[in-house]
């Protein structure tokens, strides 16, 4: 394994260099790699790392491609990392730039390059260091050069704007072309964090620092208050979620006193927004065991005024004897059914998922979701209701899932009402919802 292993990183782009070089080998999801940070790294240098990793991983694609223009053979890890964070920098000087190179860009240039080239030295070959001197230099041009023409092809959209090839000509044959540019623009760009503020009786008004949204509950946290916000959340007076995460649970439109089963519910967000907006009532937590189990045991425990229930077991399998077991309903009035997805509507959040995606996995996925569709509407009562809901924005995923199970429902289920959420329109993470009301 060729990795840096910094017992303690001496600062924010050390630690970078060797979480990019794991990534680069084991292809980790992003919150598994930041979870590999050895203690020690002051506050202010993880932000940094972070903000690092982010960046090159959200434009992997691009560099990666200039990297490859430019060098005859693949460099070794720690030098395809040293080349790949300093590209991020180029990126990160370059954006907002006016066209046309200034002296100010020859000098902040020159002086990435020689950034890299001693951290270079300090874990490479003289050879090595000369190269990443030589290839950073050639990047600048590379990466400093504007976004392609309107009527670009899928090929140079997919390079410039760091998706898979695959992944843009899909959207294009769904949205065409003028919204696929807009979704890649949106992708590339830092999400900002966004927290809902839990109104009860303890909680008090927000913070006059929280930035007011278009989405009444919710914020937008500035970088310079993230202490004050982790203080708030782990008290239970907010609660860190996209704006997107209400649509579902505004269509379920639980109501106060009502016993609800959230079928799918790890790690909690919709399930403790169903619990806020009840009240009173009953809710019902159903998820696989694991990591994720911990997270929703957690913030649940910071629900007040509803009883909860958290049932360990698999939707698909044995979930009706588990529920029962746990001494809970077998019928409601109210299913929330937020399912496994692709995750293609929450990649400005998720920088890793269009390089961990494969064009196979809508088909896969969509298969999956009817099975748990399917499942989870045997909870519901006469009358009742069930919302699907994903975090894709893709069709196959959506109303293709909903119109197989209606179908299949024979007659037992109409669709009453649907919602889906592109970001490059609301302005916030993509979704979809499906409100599905039990007919006989």
């Amino acid at each position: 394994m060729d990795d840096l292993k910094p017992a303690a990183p001496r600062d924010a782009w050390d630690a970078a260099a060797s979480l990019t070089i794991h990534w680069l080998e084991h292809r980790d999801r992003v919150e598994e790699l930041l979870g590999r940070l050895r203690p020690g790294l002051p506050a202010v240098e993880r932000a940094r790392c972070q903000a690092l990793v982010y960046g090159t991983l959200r434009h992997f694609g691009r560099i990666d491609a200039a990297i490859r223009r430019h060098v005859r053979r693949e460099p070794r890890g720690r030098v395809r990392a040293v080349l790949l964070l300093a590209g991020w920098e180029l990126i990160d000087h370059f954006t907002g730039q006016a066209s046309g190179k200034s002296e100010a860009d020859d000098g902040r240039v020159a002086r990435i390059a020689h950034h890299a080239v001693e951290r270079a030295k300090a874990k490479t070959s003289a050879s090595e260091a000369a190269l990443v001197n030589a290839v950073v230099r050639k990047l600048a041009a590379d990466l400093s050069a504007g976004p392609p023409p309107r009527l670009a092809t899928a090929q140079v959209l997919a390079e410039y704007f760091s998706h898979p090839v695959y992944l843009v000509e899909r959207w294009l044959a769904r949205f065409g072309a003028e919204a696929t540019r807009k979704l890649l623009e949106w992708n590339q760009k830092p999400a900002p964090v966004y927290l809902r503020w839990r109104a009860g009786p303890a909680a008090g008004p927000p913070p006059e620092w929280l930035i007011p949204t278009a989405w009444p509950g919710f914020f937008e946290v500035p970088a310079e208050h993230w202490s004050s916000v982790a203080a708030t959340a782990e008290d239970g007076r907010s609660y860190i979620q996209d704006p997107a995460t209400r649509l579902a649970v505004e269509l379920l439109a639980p109501v106060s006193g009502e016993t609800v089963l959230d079928a799918c519910a790890s790690p909690g967000g919709k399930a403790v927004l169903t619990a806020d907006t009840m009240g009173t009532g009953h809710l019902v937590a159903l998820d696989l065991p694991g990591k994720r189990e911990e997270r929703l045991r957690e913030n649940l425990a910071k629900v007040s005024g509803v009883k909860v229930s958290i049932v360990t077991g698999n939707l698909l399998r044995g979930a009706r004897a588990r529920i029962e077991s746990a001494g809970a309903p077998t019928e409601y009035p109210a299913v929330m059914l937020d399912v496994p997805c692709s995750n293609n509507g929450v990649m400005r959040h998720r920088v890793d998922v269009k390089w961990r995606l494969s064009p196979g996995d809508f088909s896969r996925h969509a298969a999956q979701q009817l099975a748990l569709v399917e499942s989870a509407s045997s909870f519901v009562a006469p009358g009742g209701r069930i919302v699907y809901s994903t975090c894709s924005i893709d069709p196959e995923e959506n109303t293709g899932v909903v119109d197989a199970f209606l179908e299949k429902s024979e007659g037992r289920f109409a669709l009453e009402k649907s919602v889906i959420s592109v970001p490059w329109e609301s302005g916030h993470d993509g979704a979809a919802a499906f409100l599905l009301c039990r007919v006989t």
